[in-house]
This record gives C-alpha cells, structure tokens and sequence, in this order.
C-alpha cells in the first residue's frame, strides 16, 4: 500500500475543528444540540450559562460549519450542521469512555 498525505490546507482545518472542540463549554453545546434544536436562549437556560457567552461559542462552532442556524421570526435555532459533527463527538465520547478517561 502507497501512502498518500494529507494537504496542508486539509491538515490546517482538521487541526482548527480539533481546537474548537477542546473547549468544555462547546462540547456541551454540541452534546445538547445532538439532541434537540435550540435558540441561544434555550441552551442557555439548559446549561445554566449566560447568554452572551452561548453566542459567543456559537459563533465559533458556525465558523467551522460544525452547527448552523435556522431563523424563525426574530430568533436564530441552532443545530448540528450535518451528521458527521455528531459522528465525530459520539466517536470521541465513546474513545473516551472506552478508555475510561472519563
């Protein structure tokens, strides 16, 4: 078997996706939106956060298409971008556990 590399430009945002995912507080943001479609204010209120600080990792995680908005009337509901993010977390969750780092 040949081995073929990765691309710089594909090695750059794979790194940038692992960095925005090593923050606490947007695990569980994505945990949460795996499981439900939420306003700013809702995944606020759910994890007891203030609602600055949701927009804030929002704006990150759409940064990198990891979740997306969808805009009802005056309000922006936010979900995984596409099945692969929650791919990505589950696997990650279940390394962990499997690994009982947990």
């Amino acid at each position: 078997m040949t081995y073929k590399s990765i691309n710089e430009h594909l090695i750059d945002n794979v790194a940038q996706t692992f960095k925005v995912l090593s923050d606490p507080t947007r695990i569980k943001i994505l945990h949460l939106l795996f499981h439900k479609e939420c306003s700013v204010s809702e995944i606020a209120d759910i994890l007891s956060m203030q609602q600055s600080t949701i927009s804030h990792q929002l704006k990150y995680l759409k940064q990198l298409h990891l979740v997306k908005a969808r805009r009802e009337k005056t309000k922006y509901y936010y979900s995984p971008d596409d099945y692969h993010v929650k791919n990505l977390l589950e696997q990650t969750i279940e390394h962990t556990k499997h690994t009982k780092q947990e």
